[in-house]
């Protein structure tokens, strides 16, 4: 820009990313592991805006329809054509003439950025999405806001970015129930985002987009899961699969909050990557749909010892005249109070979101418009092979194993994940892998399988008899014969096509530090060198901890197991 003055290149970073070349404070850190996170989002509003266009347009060729029906119901069949053949010519105009990205379109979708910092988010937005009518850029502080302005008027957005000085949750509430309620809210907050739920599930519009980012992992996870609950009405555990967990515990909050406003969701993508999980989620209204949302939710049976898990649903259906239907409480529980695998108790974690994650031909449409528009995302290797893997998720299968842990309970030297999903499908299971973790398997099969096919592996590379301490888990489990019938013979389906393209599924760490930055303060100059400093002098403290001070019974068991050994 040719205005650039000198107090600007001194007072804040140029950051080019995507088309936006913005200010950045130098006090604002500018996190460029994100960028994955901003250009995802891009391409999913992208391809909601085409979507929900045509929906609105589809709406208002009904109407229309509607209304020549009632005004005027004696007309002749000549007359009916010609009007019908107006409103198709209108449902095939949507904004031809403004649906170069950076343009305003009239019946274009209105985004809401909540907390936008630097601003960004919203002018790649402005800059990169096409069919958008207006982007109001909101922060709560006031300096953020001027900087906002600076960048909108650098990149030439005035026409279709407002930036706003609010609070997140107040710009929502005073949107909701009218002509101004947005069609897409991004939340991007420095940690959870729990306390804008309530706002969001009732501001944004009629199938409008939610696109939530939380970075609060360690809670979400099982560091603390009293606090999660108190966060999200959830209780948390720490476990192999807890990436996939926090998920669903976010998912589930917003569900349960929807539902108090006669609303519900429909997760679009639901990812968890680097530091932080992702979700898109759609919001509808409709008493019907929101009476069924106990059967999307469920409880975790964690077992303290073997780390085996079942789900419970919180409701069933029971069938009544016709093709109708009630709701009725579960049966339960579904196990017993001692796991029948290795005689530990049960942890009872939830409920949680049990329905899929992820609309697959959604994802594999935002995969083809990435794979198109490649060059307009620095990242779209990683987008197309993280989302490659995540539409060959199993849809209806919550949570997954992770083999190393799977083997570690036993001491067994854990095998290739080709010769476990191998052993799966031969046996007739379904079987794959999930995008939140690596060497991990999601599966119909059950406990008693995955143990036997474990069984059936320590035959001939058996565990040392130091290993077997009388009443341990793995003295437990590998004492039982395995029932099912296994064979390790190498299956065709067991390399899944994402890894036979070799895509980008599992990307290394692209730097040392480069998880979450302190929250930014205006007097933090040397806040870079002592956040650095603080994790070299805590590094491998939290794994010490653990190893010191275990809370489980399993956990228990297997150190008095490995001093035994």
């Amino acid at each position: 820009m040719s205005s650039r003055t000198e107090d600007e290149v001194s007072e804040y970073n140029i950051v080019k990313e995507g088309k936006a070349d913005i200010l950045q404070p130098k006090s604002v850190f500018y996190n460029p592991v994100q960028e994955f996170n901003r250009d995802l989002t891009v391409a999913v509003i992208s391809n909601f805006a085409q979507i929900h266009r045509k929906e609105k347009n589809e709406n208002t060729r009904k109407n229309k329809e509607q209304e020549k029906s009632k005004k005027d119901k004696k007309a002749s069949d000549s007359s009916e054509d010609i009007e019908l053949n107006d409103v198709k010519e209108l449902q095939e105009k949507i904004c031809d003439d403004d649906v170069d990205a950076g343009k305003k379109c009239e019946d274009g979708i209105s985004i809401l950025e909540g907390l936008a910092a630097s601003g960004l988010r919203s002018i790649r937005f402005g800059l990169e999405i096409p069919g958008v009518q207006r982007i109001v850029t909101n922060d709560f502080d006031k300096t953020a806001v001027e900087i906002i302005q600076k960048n909108i008027e650098r990149n030439k957005l005035d026409h279709l970015v407002t930036s706003s000085f609010g609070d997140a949750s107040m710009v929502m509430y005073m949107s909701k129930g009218t002509d101004a309620a947005f069609d897409v809210i991004d939340l991007d907050p420095y940690g959870g985002a729990s306390q804008f739920l309530d706002a969001a599930v009732q501001s944004v519009g009629e199938g409008g987009l939610l696109c939530v980012t939380c970075t609060d992992m360690a809670l979400l996870c099982g560091n603390t899961p009293e606090s999660c609950r108190a966060r999200y009405g959830t209780m948390s555990y720490r476990s192999a699969y807890c990436k996939e967990m926090a998920l669903r515990i976010l998912l589930q909050s917003l569900e349960t909050t929807a539902n108090r406003y006669s609303r519900y969701i429909v997760p679009m993508i639901s990812i968890s990557a680097d530091f932080y999980i992702r979700v898109f989620v759609r919001v509808f209204t409709g008493a019907a749909k929101v009476k069924l949302s106990s059967l999307k939710l469920a409880n975790v049976y964690h077992c303290s010892g073997c780390g085996a898990f079942t789900i419970q649903k919180l409701a069933r259906k029971i069938p009544t005249k016709g093709d109708n239907f009630k709701m009725a409480a579960a049966h339960g529980p579904p196990v017993t109070d001692i796991c029948e695998h290795c005689q530990h108790k049960h942890y009872v974690v939830g409920p949680v979101w049990a329905d899929r994650l992820h609309d697959t031909d959604f994802v594999k449409r935002v995969i083809k418009y990435v794979q198109v528009k490649q060059a307009d995302f620095q990242t779209h290797k990683r987008i197309i092979g993280m989302l490659s893997l995540v539409s060959e998720e199993l849809r209806d299968c919550p949570m997954y194993y992770v083999i190393d842990d799977v083997c570690q309970q036993v001491h067994l030297s854990s095998f290739n994940q080709e010769t476990f999903m191998s052993a799966l499908l031969n046996a007739g299971f379904e079987v794959s892998m999930s995008h939140a973790e690596q060497n991990s398997i999601k599966t119909n099969a059950s406990n008693r399988d995955i143990w036997d096919i474990v069984r059936s592996w320590e035959k001939t590379h058996p565990v040392t008899e130091k290993r077997r301490v009388p009443g341990s888990v793995t003295a437990i489990i590998l004492s039982k014969e395995p029932i099912l019938k296994v064979s390790f013979d190498l299956h065709p389906g067991a390399k899944q096509e994402s890894k036979k393209r070799g895509l980008s599924r599992y990307p290394q760490n692209p730097e040392k530090f480069w998880g979450p930055k302190p929250r930014a303060k205006k007097s933090d100059v040397d806040a870079v060198e002592s956040m650095v400093d603080k994790r070299i002098k805590l590094q491998g403290k939290r794994k010490k901890n653990q190893e010191t001070d275990n809370g489980g019974d399993g956990d228990a068991k297997r150190k008095q197991e490995t001093q035994a050994s």
